[in-house]
């Protein structure tokens, strides 16, 4: 029962509460700054310890290799929680793109669980998806992504940064996060482009009508108008969005552990 005391165990379960420490840093929100910064370290903690009877452990001595393996671990952390917040930040900014073409571009918000600057509309999404994030349990799936981590990259083994997929796979990823905030603001931003259209057509019949001051109201109503027809869609796709994300984060692994 107290096999934890023993000090052969230590560099094994230092190891593993590294790894789990610089996951919580950049994972989607866990790393918010609206969580107390006491619960990240307790819940690494716990984590890790839990963790430490469930994965193998091997034998690990302090020594210079054991330096090494604290930068991958940290790097392993750091890069699975990224990824996954590269992936959900699709949400912001297909929100910038509905701003814009909104004239809301400029009213950009504080978001308090980042601390920057963020779109207005980009933020109302961003919540709605977290808050269906929590509904679905997937800070659950975010916890055991971690967990399973250790059958894909063991305490002991080394990440082949020279792998050439591992690049190829993160610029993949980047070309995806554009193509799901693409899908998510084409809805609102093509209706816009249609308003967009009929003031031009307006502004050629009716010469005398300012398309400038009647312009701007009518593209945020319609907006509205939009948004409100939008939001079941907008489900369906934050459930892809999500999906997508767990699947980045397992492939990464994946690459990561030489598979």
């Amino acid at each position: 029962m107290f096999e934890l005391i023993n000090i052969n165990s230590l560099p094994v379960f230092l190891l593993i509460l590294v790894r789990v420490t610089a996951f919580f840093v950049t994972l989607p929100f866990f790393s918010y700054r609206t969580i107390p910064l006491p619960f990240k370290i307790g819940i690494s903690f716990f984590l890790a310890f839990i963790m430490f009877y469930t994965v193998e452990s091997p034998v690990i001595i302090f020594d210079y290799f054991y330096i090494l393996l604290i930068v991958k671990e940290i790097l392993i952390g750091l890069l699975i929680g990224l990824i996954g917040y590269i992936i959900i930040s699709a949400v912001q900014i297909a929100g910038g793109f509905i701003d814009f073409q909104m004239g809301f571009a400029i009213a950009n918000v504080v978001d308090p669980q980042t601390g920057a600057q963020s779109p207005i509309i980009g933020q109302y999404f961003y919540i709605i998806a977290l808050l269906f994030l929590l509904s679905v349990d997937g800070h659950h799936l975010l916890i055991d992504g971690i967990v399973n981590s250790y059958k894909f990259i063991p305490v002991d083994a080394f990440i082949p940064f020279q792998n050439a997929s591992i690049t190829e796979f993160v610029i993949r990823s980047f070309n995806m996060m554009f193509l799901i905030a693409f899908q998510i603001a084409i809805p609102i931003v093509g209706c816009l482009f249609l308003v967009d259209v009929a003031l031009g057509i307006v502004a050629r019949t009716v010469p005398q009508l300012n398309v400038f001051v009647v312009g701007l109201p009518l593209k945020i109503l319609v907006s509205f108008i939009a948004l409100f027809f939008f939001l079941s869609l907008y489900i369906i796709l934050a459930k892809n969005l999500f999906t997508t994300m767990f699947d980045t984060m397992r492939s990464l692994l994946q690459l990561f552990g030489g598979a």
